[in-house]
C-alpha cells in the first residue's frame, strides 16, 4: 500500500509539473508553424548566399559579416481576402516579441506607412540573435532573424550600407527585400 501512495504522489507531481510548463509560442516555433502556410513567404539564407565583396569591407565590417551564420526571413502578404487573419497573425508576433528575453534596440516608422522594431537576444556586447520586425501598411509584415555567434551590435550597424548595395543571388530574395522596404 505504501508503494501505491508513493507512486500516486509521484504521478500527481509529474502531472502538475507538465501542466505548469509554459507553452507560449516562441519566435522559432512561429517560423516553423508558418513557413509553408498560405499567405506566408519564408526564406533561409546562409550569409555566403549574399554577394558581398569582402575585399571592400573594413576590418570591423568583415568581423561583423563573419559573425553572422544565416538569416531566416518570414513574411505575411496582406490581401483583400485575409485582413482578419493578418490582424490575428500580427498580434501573435507582437505578443511573442513582448517576451522580456527580447531587448529592444530601436524603433522607426509611423502609423501611416509602417513600423520597424529591432530587438535582440544577448548582451549589449554580444548578440546571439537579432530580430527585425516590420509591418508595411497595405502590404503585410516581415520578420528577419539574424543568427550568429558573438555578433557585436556596433559592428553589425556598420553592415547597413554594405547590405543595401549587395546583390542577392536569387529572385525571391530580392522580392522579399523589396517587400520589406516600407513605403515602396
Amino acid at each position: 500500500m505504501n508503494t501505491l501512495i508513493k507512486n500516486s504522489i509521484m504521478l500527481l507531481f509529474v502531472v502538475v509539473v507538465l501542466t505548469s510548463c509554459n507553452y507560449e509560442e516562441t519566435l522559432q516555433g512561429y517560423y516553423v508553424n508558418n513557413q509553408e502556410a498560405p499567405n506566408f513567404i519564408s526564406i533561409d539564407i546562409p550569409t555566403s548566399f549574399v554577394n558581398i565583396d569582402k575585399a571592400t569591407l573594413s576590418k570591423e565590417q568583415k568581423e561583423a559579416y563573419e559573425s553572422i551564420d544565416k538569416l531566416n526571413m518570414l513574411g505575411y502578404m496582406l490581401t483583400d481576402d485575409n485582413v482578419e487573419e493578418y490582424k490575428t497573425e500580427l498580434v501573435k508576433v507582437q505578443n511573442i516579441l513582448k517576451d522580456e528575453k527580447y531587448e529592444e534596440l530601436f524603433r522607426a516608422g509611423n502609423s501611416s506607412v509602417g513600423k520597424i522594431v529591432v530587438k535582440y537576444i544577448g548582451t549589449d556586447t554580444s548578440i546571439d540573435e537579432l530580430i527585425i520586425f516590420g509591418s508595411a501598411n497595405g502590404k503585410g509584415f516581415a520578420i528577419i532573424r539574424v543568427l550568429g555567434n558573438n555578433m557585436e551590435p556596433a559592428k553589425l550597424m556598420l553592415l547597413g550600407d554594405v547590405i543595401k548595395n549587395a546583390s542577392p543571388d536569387e529572385t525571391n530574395v530580392k522580392d522579399f527585400m523589396d517587400f520589406f522596404q516600407l513605403g515602396k
